[in-house]
């Protein structure tokens, strides 16, 4: 490259000191060699390039090769020091080896030593335990002696009191007793022997003849001063025994007369409530089938098998369910049943008008359409219903309403609607059809319809 660049350096100066009438051809060879010289100028650089590469490229990889030299070094070191540890290690086994050789001997001395001091202890152990229980044993007889000396201490004390308590009694009676001789006749008790005399030699039961005395003073005293009239009262005493006997005669009498209607009630009331109950139970199935549009139910005696003692279950059976109590069933079917028994209960004794208070809040459309068409056919014979509710189809099922309005705050008003058809000469049916009465707690709809 410093040839060339020496070379072009010459060319310059050549073309410099030419003069300007150099022939064209001379021109256009130092022009072709220009080029030449450029190629190889370039050349000259790619080549310096491509040595500048492998030379970084083999300085890179010396020195990659002299860090895996000093690597290796450091392995070599480290092998070495752990050859030397290994050889320390091998050396310590073995000892270790050479210990562990003669353990199984010492082992076994001192096994045979342990055994030897346990059966020492075991020995001294059981001495103990006999002394231990030995010791327990004087414990519990020091105990029990303790206990006895306590209890005899106790019943001594207790016996001491009771004593001093006798003593204090007994003196107190002494005292009594002489205050009594003192009261009764006049003298002190010192003085009795002198009064009546010598004393029995033998001993007698002073509370036996003081309970002897008590009862002749009672005796005394019950027995009071003469009676005169006497015989008077016994006659008088024995015509009230023979009346009382004759009262007690007629009484026994009555009582069996009056046992005898109670059986005969008891049992005519059997037969009538048997034959209610069958009327009354066969219209509530046919009701209920009505009021359901199917199903099955009935009325049954539970608790006793006398009808007088008896409770009495509703079983019921909407349509799709089982046959069950009627505590089981939704609120609805409780309502339709409740009515159905309700009604059956008319049909079996007719009342002449009857209050139904809200019995439709809990009833869908359905149901209260075949509830108004059952009221309508109980209505003909006779019964009078006057049905509170708030339902529109039951309104509508009416033929008179009343209601309450407040025109004014304050005041209220009674309003009234016939639906009846006016005629001029109603028939009976109609008449007993006008039977219905509604009166509706909602005050909404008594507005409207006034």
């Amino acid at each position: 490259m410093e040839e060339a660049a020496a070379r072009l350096a010459e060319v310059e100066a050549e073309i410099a000191s030419l003069p300007d009438t150099v022939e064209t051809s001379a021109i256009e060879t130092l022009r072709v060699e220009f080029g030449r010289g450029r190629a190889g100028e370039v050349e000259c650089r790619a080549r310096r390039d491509s040595l500048l590469r492998d030379g970084a490229g083999r300085a890179r990889r010396l020195q990659t090769l002299e860090t895996e030299l000093a690597s290796w070094e450091g392995r070599l070191k480290a092998t070495s020091a752990q050859l030397v540890e290994r050889r320390e290690r091998l050396r310590q086994a073995e000892a270790d080896l050479a210990r562990l050789d003669a353990l199984p001997a010492l082992l076994a001395q001192r096994r045979r030593d342990l055994l030897d001091r346990l059966q020492r202890a075991e020995t001294e152990r059981r001495g103990a335990a006999d002394l231990f229980a030995a010791a327990e044993a004087a414990l519990t007889e020091a105990d029990r002696t303790l206990r006895a000396a306590e209890r005899a201490l106790g019943e001594a004390r207790e016996e001491r009191v009771r004593a001093e308590a006798e003593q204090k009694q007994s003196e107190s009676q002494a005292t009594a007793i002489a205050d009594s001789i003192a009261e009764r006749l006049d003298v002190r008790p010192q003085s009795l022997p002198e009064i009546i005399g010598t004393l029995p030699t033998t001993s007698c039961d002073v509370a036996a003849e003081e309970r002897r005395l008590e009862r002749l003073r009672r005796e005394r005293e019950v027995m009071g001063p003469i009676n005169l009239r006497a015989d008077t009262e016994e006659a008088q005493l024995r015509d009230q025994i023979e009346e009382l006997r004759r009262q007690r005669a007629d009484l026994l009498e009555a009582v069996a007369k009056l046992r005898r209607g109670v059986a005969e009630l008891d049992r005519e009331g059997r037969e009538r409530l048997q034959a209610a109950f069958a009327e009354i139970d066969r219209h509530f199935q046919a009701l209920f089938a009505r009021l359901f549009g199917g199903g099955h139910a009935h009325l049954a005696l539970t608790e006793s098998a006398d009808p007088l003692q008896a409770g009495l279950e509703v079983m019921a059976s909407p349509p799709g369910k089982k046959l069950q109590l009627m505590s089981l069933l939704s609120g609805g079917e409780q309502t339709l049943t409740a009515l159905a028994l309700r009604f059956a209960l008319f049909l079996g004794r007719p009342v002449p008008i009857c209050v139904l208070d809200e019995v439709d809040a809990a009833l869908d459309d359905a149901n209260v359409d075949r509830f108004c068409a059952l009221l309508g056919d109980l209505a003909v014979a006779g019964t009078r219903f006057l049905v509170i509710t708030h339902h529109r189809l039951t309104m509508a099922r009416m033929e008179r309403l009343f209601g309450v309005t407040m025109a004014e705050r304050g005041v209220s008003r009674l309003v009234s609607v016939d639906l009846l058809p006016s005629r001029p000469d109603p028939p009976k049916r109609v008449v007993a059809n006008s039977s219905l009465v509604l009166l509706p707690a909602l005050v909404c709809h008594a507005c409207r319809l006034s």
